[in-house]
């Protein structure tokens, strides 16, 4: 009875380790992440907000992951080829630092996108958040809303504006305000927000309805003039600079989101480390002093809030582009 059971026994015993075995092995094989050096595609130039956004977050993530982060700029098409870079990425190791004009792609272009916008990706968190303001440059030297909203009555299309591209999310503010001050505007596309401003500064192009991000620096060296911001308040580090509220327009409201978005395959545990080092970044103070700095509001916001955002937003989007008749296909 004795030898019995001490056969049962040592059957279990080896049992047990055919079982754990296999399991062990399997953990054991998975790979650490990141194996490699991380891509960070961007849809815009250098110097625009959301590159600096990326670089920011890039270097921090970097350290925290223990791998190079590198920022991969690839602008065109309003953004289109650096998220189809993404969405058919995959390597595991490329990722997409996206903005407000991410969820606008469908209502433009839709019959041109071998993507979804909402479905090829998962949102990883939105880090940042900047309000719109119209800026004028020296080919326009008017001194508020109402002068501008003036001449742009007195002159239809006289007045040109420049955007990152066709479709971006500040292409829609400016029409958005054009519909309700009820004048007409000649849009002027480039792609990316840098060469968009530089323009303006340098009096080829009349105006911007640029995100704060991109023209902050330029506005407090006299570069270029401000008229109105739309936000609730006015800015701490533009406190001359009226709302568009205050200056007449109560019901104008634009701002921009800076987020990562991931593939829609990559697994959850590198979701949450991605959302780790995105919350590290915005919370941090270099971080949040940086983003500030910059026109931007720290504004985290990860995981399944954030693609319920991209997903409301991109229906509302395509709404108000069927709205405005605004296509590019």
């Amino acid at each position: 009875m004795q030898q019995h059971l001490g056969h049962a026994r040592a059957l279990a015993a080896l049992g047990l380790t055919f079982l754990i075995t296999p399991l062990s092995s399997t953990w054991a094989q998975t790979p650490a992440w990141p194996a490699k050096p991380v891509r960070l595609v961007v849809g815009f130039a250098a110097g625009g907000p959301t590159d600096v956004v990326a670089r920011g977050f890039a270097e921090q993530a970097g350290k925290g992951l223990g791998q190079a982060m590198v920022v991969d700029n690839r602008p065109g098409a309003n953004t289109i080829i650096a998220a189809e870079a993404v969405a058919n990425a995959s390597d595991g190791h490329t990722l997409l630092m996206a903005a407000t004009n991410h969820t606008m792609i469908p209502a433009l272009y839709s019959e041109r996108i071998k993507f979804d916008a909402v479905r090829s990706f998962k949102p990883v968190c939105r880090i940042a958040s900047a309000p719109t303001v119209l800026v004028v440059g020296p080919s326009l030297p008017v001194k508020s809303l109402g002068e501008f909203v003036e001449r742009a009555r007195a002159a239809p299309l006289g007045i040109t504006y420049a955007t990152p591209g066709m479709g971006s999310s500040v292409h829609f503010a400016s029409e958005l305000f054009a519909r309700q001050a009820a004048v007409k505007l000649t849009h002027v596309p480039y792609k990316g927000a840098a060469p968009a401003v530089a323009d303006v500064m340098a009096g080829q192009v009349d105006a911007s309805f640029a995100t704060l991000g991109s023209v902050l620096p330029l506005i407090k060296s006299g570069k270029l003039t401000a008229l109105a911001l739309a936000h609730p308040q006015r800015s701490a580090q533009l406190p001359g600079v009226p709302t568009f509220a205050e200056a007449g327009f109560k019901d104008y409201a634009a701002n921009a989101w800076y987020g990562l978005l991931a593939p829609a395959a990559t697994p959850e545990p590198v979701m949450a480390l991605l959302q780790r080092e995105a919350r590290a970044y915005a919370t941090s103070a270099a971080g949040s002093d940086k983003l500030r700095s910059l026109g931007m509001e720290p504004q985290v916001q990860c995981g399944d809030p954030f693609a319920q955002d991209v997903a409301r937003e991109t229906a509302v989007w395509t709404q108000i582009a069927q709205q405005l008749k605004l296509k590019v296909d």
